[in-house]
Order: C-alpha cells, then sequence, then structure tokens
C-alpha cells in the first residue's frame, strides 16, 4: 500500500468520529438549559464567555435571580410623571379583551389622565429612561460584556392587571428584567415559528402564537431573547418590567447611510465611461458590455480603505436610533475658569443624550478615532478610550489626559456634550 492510498483510507476512518464528533457537540447545544438561578453568580449565572458562546443570538434563557433581591429605583408613579414631559418617548397600549382589539396612544401625557385608567388591561411605555434617570443609567453597567454602543435604552413598561402589548417579535436582543410585580411570560422557542402579522390592529401583532414555554417572572428574575423569538408578557398584577435592548441597524439602513456617505464624498469626475465603444448592434439595447460598465463605475466608489470605513461606521453607529440631540447653550465658561474648578473637586458630566465609542486606526502610528454623536475626531488610543468610557471625567481623570484630549473635552464642553459641576451642585 503506498503512503497516498494509506493517507486516503486513513482519511476514511477518521471521517465517522469527525461526524459523531459534530451530532455530539450539536446534541450538546440541544441540551442547554434554557432557565437557571443566577443568585450564586448574577447577573447571567454564568460568565460572560460562556453566555455568549451558548445563548447570545442563538437562544432564550430565563435568568432567575439575576438581580437577587432587586429594589426598584422607580416607582410606577414616577413613570407616569416622565410620560408627561414634553420631550420623553411615551405610548399607552390598551387591549379590549372583548373585542381582542387593541388601541395606541402616544404621548406626552396629562396628569389628570392616570388617576382616571382602567384597573387592567393596559400598559404604559416610556424610551429612555436610561437617559433620565442616573440609577436606572447605573443598571447598564451589569452589561459591560457587551459593546456599549450595541445598547441602545432603557424602556420602562408599567402595566396595570392584564396589561399587555401582545404577542410580537423583536428583530434586536433584548433583556426583560422584571422590577417591580410580576409578569407571565410565554415564548415560542421552536424552529420555525409563524411570524406573520395581524392585519386589523396597528400594532405589529402576531396573528398567529404557540407558546412553548411559559413563567410567571418576580422582581429580580430577567428574560433574556435573541432576535426572531415571538413573545407575549401579561401583567399578572400592576407590575414594572425595565427592557434593555439592543441596536441592531437593518441591512437596508446600514447600506442607505453608506451609499450616502460615498455619494457626498463622490468625486464628479468620476463617471460611466465606454472607451471600448463598438457600433451597436441594435442602438436601443442595454447590452452586457454597458452593464458592465455601469458596474465598473459603481465600483469605483467603494470603500476599500478600512479606516474611511471604520470612520463612516463609528458616525452612523453614534448616531443610530439616538434618542434626542445634544446642543450646547448657556454664558460659555472660559478654560482657564473650568480647568480650575476641575483641580478643586469640581467634574464634568456627560450629557445623558451623548453617545460615544472609538475605534483603533487600522494603518500603524495613525491616530485612533473617537467618534461622539456622529462626529470623529483625532486623538490618542488611551484619550479615546477614557473619554468614551467615563460618563463623568474628575479633575484627575481630566489630567491623565494628554493636551489633545484635554482640547477635545474643551470642544465638547462647549458643543453641550459635558455639563460642569461645581462641588456644592454634587448630590
Amino acid at each position: 500500500m503506498t503512503r497516498k492510498t494509506a493517507s486516503k483510507t486513513a482519511s476514511k476512518k477518521a471521517a465517522p468520529k469527525k461526524i459523531a464528533s459534530a451530532k455530539t457537540a450539536k446534541a450538546a447545544r440541544a441540551e442547554l438549559p434554557i432557565e437557571i438561578d443566577a443568585r450564586s453568580l448574577p447577573p447571567l449565572g454564568m460568565t460572560p464567555e460562556r453566555f455568549l458562546r451558548d445563548y447570545w443570538q442563538k437562544r432564550p434563557l430565563l435568568i432567575r435571580n439575576a438581580f437577587p433581591d432587586f429594589d426598584t429605583p422607580v416607582q410606577p408613579e414616577d413613570l407616569a410623571g416622565l410620560a408627561c414631559e414634553e420631550t420623553a418617548l411615551s405610548r399607552i397600549v390598551m387591549h379590549d379583551r372583548a373585542n381582542d382589539g387593541w388601541t395606541v396612544r402616544h404621548g406626552p401625557f396629562e396628569e389628570d389622565e392616570f388617576p382616571g385608567m382602567p384597573h387592567q388591561d393596559w400598559t404604559l411605555l416610556v424610551q429612555d429612561v436610561d437617559k433620565w434617570d442616573p440609577d436606572i443609567a447605573a443598571l447598564l453597567e451589569h452589561f459591560r460584556f457587551l459593546p456599549r454602543w450595541r445598547i441602545d435604552d432603557v424602556m420602562i413598561s408599567f402595566a396595570a392587571p392584564g396589561g399587555s402589548v401582545g404577542a410580537h417579535v423583536d428583530q434586536y436582543d433584548v433583556f426583560l428584567l422584571q422590577a417591580y410585580g410580576h409578569r407571565r411570560w410565554q415564548i415560542d422557542a421552536s424552529a420555525n415559528p409563524p411570524l406573520d402579522f395581524r392585519p386589523d390592529v396597528e400594532l405589529k401583532l402576531l396573528r398567529e402564537f404557540n407558546a412553548t414555554h411559559d413563567w410567571v417572572l418576580g422582581p429580580g428574575d430577567m428574560l433574556y431573547l435573541p432576535p426572531g423569538v415571538p413573545h407575549n408578557g401579561v401583567a399578572e398584577d400592576a407590575c414594572l418590567t425595565f427592557s434593555v435592548g439592543m441596536r441592531a441597524p437593518s441591512a437596508a439602513e446600514l447600506l442607505g447611510d453608506f451609499v450616502d456617505t460615498l455619494a457626498a464624498d463622490a468625486d464628479d469626475a468620476l463617471r460611466y465611461t465606454d472607451p471600448d465603444l463598438a457600433p451597436a448592434a441594435d442602438p436601443n439595447e442595454i447590452d452586457v458590455a454597458a452593464m458592465n460598465r455601469a458596474v465598473e463605475a459603481l465600483n469605483l466608489l467603494r470603500m476599500n480603505d478600512p479606516d474611511r470605513l471604520g470612520d463612516w461606521f463609528g458616525r452612523f453607529i453614534t448616531v443610530y436610533r439616538a434618542g434626542g440631540e445634544v446642543h450646547g447653550g448657556g454664558e460659555p465658561r472660559s478654560r482657564i475658569e473650568i480647568e480650575w474648578d476641575l483641580e478643586h473637586g469640581a467634574s464634568l458630566y456627560r450629557h445623558p443624550y451623548s453617545r460615544m465609542a472609538w475605534r483603533r486606526a487600522h494603518r500603524k502610528g495613525e491616530p485612533a478615532r473617537l467618534f461622539v454623536s456622529g462626529q470623529d475626531h483625532a486623538l490618542p488610543a488611551e484619550d479615546a478610550a477614557l473619554i468614551a468610557d467615563a460618563a463623568q471625567l474628575d479633575g484627575a481623570a481630566y489630567a491623565a489626559l494628554s493636551e489633545a484630549g484635554r482640547d477635545l473635552v474643551q470642544t465638547l464642553i462647549q458643543s453641550g456634550h459635558y455639563n460642569l459641576a461645581l462641588p456644592d451642585e454634587e448630590e
């Protein structure tokens, strides 16, 4: 037997083992628990690495005691008060149980509306509560195993008994933390659930929903759902649910912004050309050669530079689904005054609507880029990382920045991205 023949034979003999190994791995994944108790290792009940490997964007997970002995930092009346604010994004969903009808009203609402609301079958939802309440924003520290720019907001819903928004499906990851009261969650974790929508309601509710799992969550329990899992939550009693939702731009949204950027930066001299044109057999026909030239013209706009591509994405993702805009205002304070205050106990607090991220340069020796609400700034990597991570900059953090970093912070102050709080003004 030749060495070549022996090698082929050995490969054939090894193949069943590889197939068996793959089947074993698949079986192991199928046997992963869908419910765990996290009290000993909150908030996931496992390491972030294991969660991301086995569950993230793969399968749902009910996490009992994700936040053991959880005490909600906001009450239903706080949420109702926020829903009355002009700039808060709020809505009320009501369910007519007798006719299975659904209605949606958008805020802001009047304070005197809430005392007269029915005792059941309605839900108040408020987006971006983390931008309004620092205690809610602090909850996001528990999700630092995820890229911060992937996290969209914390939405909070208050539901009267029986309150729901109906069976639906989200196209993004979401963590549903029960904060107060009890909510019954049903999900359809089957391989190919029906996803057609009802044509008779304003909400995108599923026409058909078949639950494979049914749980009641209490305070501190959390349900993780990857994209595309049908679910339905119904309040067992008056309850609050915190929804930590992810940013997941669609391919169409990415393409639309990308093409806009390409077109805005394009050299007008880049055009369709046909120096190889031959006499037309049919002057009205768009032939294959013409289409090839059209493709070549489009290819001239391709963003092959990874740094340009990275800059585009950084600007896009720090604006995408922004809850509000940041504006400068008030009497500008001089740099020397600000730096004196920082040296004597003051701090800079980032505006809650200011979104930041950063990336390293692709080419060696080039500066990193800090992205701030759609704008990009060249900075040393250490500065970019520090500024992007810090919701608060005290005097020591500010002093640790390079001169370029301090210059940028001063620019961001004037643009409204930071507010200066003197020691006697801080809580």
